[in-house]
């Protein structure tokens, strides 16, 4: 990965696209502070990233990653509190807030009826919910995901996209890496990666978007206006 300059003010949406291979993890990792910013640097709310203390910058920012992987005999409401950990004290038991936390972040990905079965017993999609609401008890003020609409149908997918307008009216940040370029173009703003650089960072409804991720597609996708919402659909 190259050195980027991209800008993620508060209260709004990124989405981060390209092509298979092309960085878009490894630019997240970065961000997240889980690579090196070779020839660049990361600042998280106007400081470097590397100068938080690991506790104040959990607190701070949430991850959640591609595939990653969780006790399957843990309870789905304990997956959860462990995103309340930065909160806790060492050796200290869950706060009143700390279970508020996880009850609002399980309802958030309807996943609060299941909150006693243990992941093993869960589907893809539903694991995929846990894992989000993992993240989302962190409550942070910046929630970096890297697919985290892999194994979600649609309905679910839509409610994604509600929680996620919800945190950013709410003055978060997110950042999100998706395949889906439709749904990434209900973001603020999209970044694109190709050949681990930044080719383009707009308005996701901006002209200047939409033909640059048709160039990075190789003009095999093309991008319309269907119902108010800006869709990518395949050349034929």
């Amino acid at each position: 990965m190259y050195g980027i300059d991209l800008a993620l003010p508060a209260g709004r949406w990124t989405s981060i696209v390209g092509p298979n291979g092309a960085g878009k993890s490894t630019l997240l990792k970065a961000l997240a502070g889980l690579l090196p910013a070779s020839g660049g640097a990361v600042q998280l709310l106007g400081r470097d990233l590397h100068a938080w203390g690991r506790r104040e910058r959990a607190l701070r920012l949430a991850w959640l990653g591609q595939n990653e992987a969780a006790a399957d005999d843990l309870r789905v409401y304990d997956v959860a509190m462990l995103g309340r950990l930065p909160h806790q004290g060492w050796m200290q038991p869950a706060s009143p807030a700390d279970h508020a936390a996880v009850e609002q972040a399980l309802r958030a990905t309807q996943a609060w009826d299941w909150r006693e079965r243990p992941l093993a017993q869960l589907s893809g999609g539903e694991r995929q919910r846990v894992l989000l609401a993992r993240a989302l008890a962190v409550q942070a003020q910046v929630l970096l995901m890297d697919e985290p609409l892999a194994n979600l149908d649609p309905p679910h997918q839509a409610d994604w996209l509600h929680t996620v307008r919800a945190l950013v009216g709410q003055g978060c940040t997110v950042v999100s890496v998706l395949h889906e370029i439709s749904l990434a173009l209900q973001a603020d703003d999209v970044a694109i990666v190709a050949q681990g650089r930044l080719a383009h960072h707009g308005q996701a409804a901006a002209a200047g978007t939409h033909r640059a991720l048709e160039q990075v597609f190789d003009q095999r996708i093309a991008i319309h206006q269907v119902a108010g919402q800006w869709l990518a659909l395949p050349r034929l």
